[in-house]
């Protein structure tokens, strides 16, 4: 607006010099999420800022990313008032992680988000710079990791266990087929029991366990129990058994448990538990914020009372599509573009 004073009108070029006093910056920002988004508006912030970059759009700053197709497709449909960018994420980065929030809560999940963010400003950081939100545009965006196309061999655990009134023991091995296994895929578990005393294995257990080490902040670290399913198999007295389990964790049979860890979740789309956090050699744990792992649990039920229980390691992890580059071991690019006037 230009007012009418009366006796004098507000000079056009006046108000065109205090707007160019301000540029269009755009910024990646990886950020963790511990606490409720409702209550940053009385002064408690619950965000921690992992990894931020920025780039001045307008006027240019210098920013020349190499066009690709995508680019090339999203200009066109800008026109000339497109503004093309790219960001490099490092690879020490972590990936997209949600805690699961319970039925009542509201708000922006918790856990470890990116977001690129469009506005206008007079400096790209200042904390004393209050930014209007009719200036700011925002886009969440995912940061998943597929697995490598060579994978180990599968893990292996053993357990010898004698029991009172019994001079033999239950001698118990589980056993995986390979090392990473897909959301979604049935895990097959080879079980080997040789009984050599009296008694009766009348259950088999398998469970499967979340561990969340929340390292950001605290040394916060709980499980949750994401699958049990148990196997009326019975071994009797000096007899064996060997045979394979399939198993399937799944998200829908979790939905309900509050604090539960996810991949990352765009909008209202579905999404899955979360992948086991990968750490490579010289990674700085406290920056990947949130670190996921799972373990098989195999629990052998003797009459009499007592059990025989034996402990895998489980690596959940994306399938590569087919034609995708292999994200684990490489740099991820973020483009887009911006529209003055939007």
């Amino acid at each position: 607006d230009y007012v009418d004073h009366v006796d004098s009108v507000d000079p056009v070029g006046e108000k065109l010099s205090a707007v160019l006093l301000h540029a269009v910056w755009i910024q990646l920002a990886c950020a963790f999420r511990y606490g409720r988004e409702d209550l940053d508006v009385i002064g408690l912030s619950f965000r921690k800022d992992i990894w931020i970059q920025h780039i001045q759009l307008y006027p240019d700053g210098g920013h020349k990313p190499t066009l690709t197709e995508m680019h090339d497709t999203l200009l066109k449909k800008a026109g000339e008032q497109g503004h093309a960018f790219t960001f490099n994420i490092p690879i020490n980065l972590p990936c997209s992680v949600t805690l699961q929030p319970g039925p009542d809560d509201k708000g922006k999940a918790c856990g470890v988000d990116f977001e690129v963010k469009a506005y206008l400003a007079k400096s790209a950081d200042d904390p004393d710079e209050k930014i209007d939100k009719k200036d700011t545009c925002r886009l969440v965006i995912r940061k998943i990791q597929f697995a490598p196309d060579n994978t180990g061999s599968g893990q292996k655990a053993e357990l010898c266990k004698s029991f009172m009134m019994s001079d033999k023991p239950v001698f118990l091995e589980a056993s995986l087929d390979k090392e990473i296994y897909y959301h979604g895929d049935p895990i097959p578990v080879t079980i080997k029991i040789k009984n050599e005393t009296n008694k009766v294995v009348k259950k088999i257990k398998v469970t499967v366990d979340q561990t969340t080490d929340v390292v950001l902040y605290s040394a916060d670290k709980y499980t949750k129990n994401v699958l049990c399913e148990e196997f009326g198999e019975t071994v009797e007295g000096n007899a064996t058994f060997d045979k394979t389990l399939p198993i399937t964790p799944l998200l829908t049979n979790n939905k309900e448990k509050r604090g539960l860890a996810l991949d990352g979740r765009l909008k209202d789309e579905d999404t899955n538990l979360a992948s086991t956090t990968i750490i490579r050699s010289g990674m700085d744990k406290e920056m990947l914020g949130i670190l996921v792992s799972y373990k098989i649990k195999v629990n052998l039920m003797v009459s009499g009372g007592g059990d025989v229980t034996v402990e895998l390691p489980l690596t959940l992890m994306h399938s590569k599509p087919k034609g995708k580059k292999n994200t684990l071991f490489s740099h991820h690019y973020i483009h887009g573009k911006f529209l003055k006037g939007s």
